[in-house]
């Protein structure tokens, strides 16, 4: 599965259209409004057992918690989980913190193209 984090739901949309067209019925595809909400959603498909999430690629710039922090939490329980983030305002520090934290595949920025999207997971899966 690959999870997508954004507190903007035409990117959430934009994301899921995009992943679905190059992956089609490869993978399952969650979206998630809030890093509280994405959190709660691992918390029950983690529950479920036969949903394994692969890829999760967050923004940065959310309300509440930044998508580094967001990572990092996940990182701490879920280490194998391919971590990108898709960002048009993170700072170096928070990108560097990610990287050595969360153990973070690639950052992003807005706008991204499909095709880098699509060649980043898949580098992310090819190193499993």
């Amino acid at each position: 599965m690959i999870l997508c984090v954004d507190d903007e739901i035409e990117i959430l949309n934009s994301l899921k259209k995009q992943l679905k067209k190059a992956f089609g019925d490869t993978y399952l595809y969650e979206i998630a409004e809030s890093a509280e909400e994405a959190l709660e959603l691992i918390e029950e498909l983690q529950e479920e057992e036969a949903t394994n999430i692969l890829v999760i690629v967050s923004d940065w710039l959310m309300p509440s918690m930044k998508g580094d922090e967001l990572l990092i939490r996940i990182h701490t329980r879920f280490p194998n989980i391919v971590k990108v983030m898709l960002t048009g305002q993170a700072d170096e520090m928070a990108i560097e913190r990610a990287k050595t934290q969360a153990n973070l595949h690639c950052c992003l920025q807005k706008p991204w193209s499909t095709k880098e999207l699509v060649a980043t997971i898949e580098s992310g899966l090819g190193k499993k």
